[in-house]
């Protein structure tokens, strides 16, 4: 007979299945950009206060954390070989626990969006819609989960934008910073987890392309985000965005210089760190736009 896991272990693992770590970067993200991009900087206690902020990231929390639980609901078999010691489903959790709580987050994500804003709702019907196929079916399909992943990554600073209407430019320069280092790690997860996925019949860039072609593929991504971002950089006529993404085309390089030589799936997991860690950068520099 199993033993029962005890009450810290649950709560322990139901943590890891949402990603808390992700979802409290996104809140950070999301009220550092409503202090340092919209402002006024000098009233940030009240802005901190802010109940629609408060609401709005709280939204954003549990839709992204619903997608996290059905992504691995979806994934219990491929992430068995892939990465085993992260199984939460089926050992922390029930199946069927897990899809009620994905149902519930869901339903209390859509809830605040309604009481928000019309666009903010659809906003997050078309990110709950966009999670579920991309867990059930586009995951496993070259390129389109990628994208998806990547678009719903920069849809929380959309998100301010639709609803505030104040430096929307500035939000959607960094929207699009979000999307591309999110792009490119997508790709990068696909490269490192190439055993697993291609054991269960998915159709991912490095398994149909090979990893060479799929390096390409990054080179000419990489090169084609930096232009377009210094364009619009320049376009804003800010000069403190042109010196940040300066500064971040060091780790950039860094980055395409270890994909270069990347082999292992050791190697892979180090770069999706580093795009992280990119990222990380990229949304703490908000504070000096």
């Amino acid at each position: 007979m199993t033993r029962p896991l005890p009450p810290f272990a649950i709560l322990k693992g139901f943590l890891r299945l949402i990603r808390v770590q992700n979802l409290l970067i996104i809140v950070a993200t999301q009220y550092l950009a409503r202090v340092a991009l919209i402002g006024p900087r000098d009233n940030w206690p009240q802005l901190l206060l802010d109940r629609h902020l408060f609401l709005l990231s709280l939204s954003t929390v549990c839709i992204a954390a619903a997608g996290y639980i059905i992504n691995d609901y979806f994934d219990v078999k491929i992430d068995i070989i892939n990465k085993p010691e992260r199984v939460i489903i089926g050992r922390y959790l029930r199946r069927r626990v897990a899809m009620g709580t994905h149902q519930a987050l869901n339903l209390i994500g859509l809830a605040i969006g309604f009481y928000l804003s019309k666009w903010i709702f659809l906003l997050d019907f078309v990110s709950v819609t966009l999670l579920w196929f991309y867990s059930s079916n586009f995951k496993r399909q070259p390129f389109i989960g990628n994208f998806i992943v990547s678009f719903l990554t920069a849809l929380s600073l959309v998100a301010l934008a639709v609803f505030y209407r104040q430096q929307v430019d500035l939000l959607l320069i960094y929207a699009l910073f979000s999307f591309c280092i999110s792009l490119v790690r997508e790709i990068i997860k696909d490269m490192e987890d190439v055993r697993g996925d291609e054991r269960f019949g998915c159709r991912t860039l490095p398994i149909i392309w090979g990893l060479r072609r799929t390096k390409n593929l990054l080179y000419v991504l990489i090169a084609t985000f930096i232009a377009i971002l210094f364009s619009m950089a320049h376009s804003l006529g800010n000069p403190q965005l042109s010196w940040i993404f300066m500064i971040l085309l060091l780790p950039i390089t860094w980055l395409v210089y270890r994909l270069v030589m990347a082999d292992t799936r050791r190697d892979f997991s180090y770069l999706s760190s580093l795009c992280k860690l990119i990222m990380l950068i990229g949304v703490v520099s908000m504070a000096w736009v």
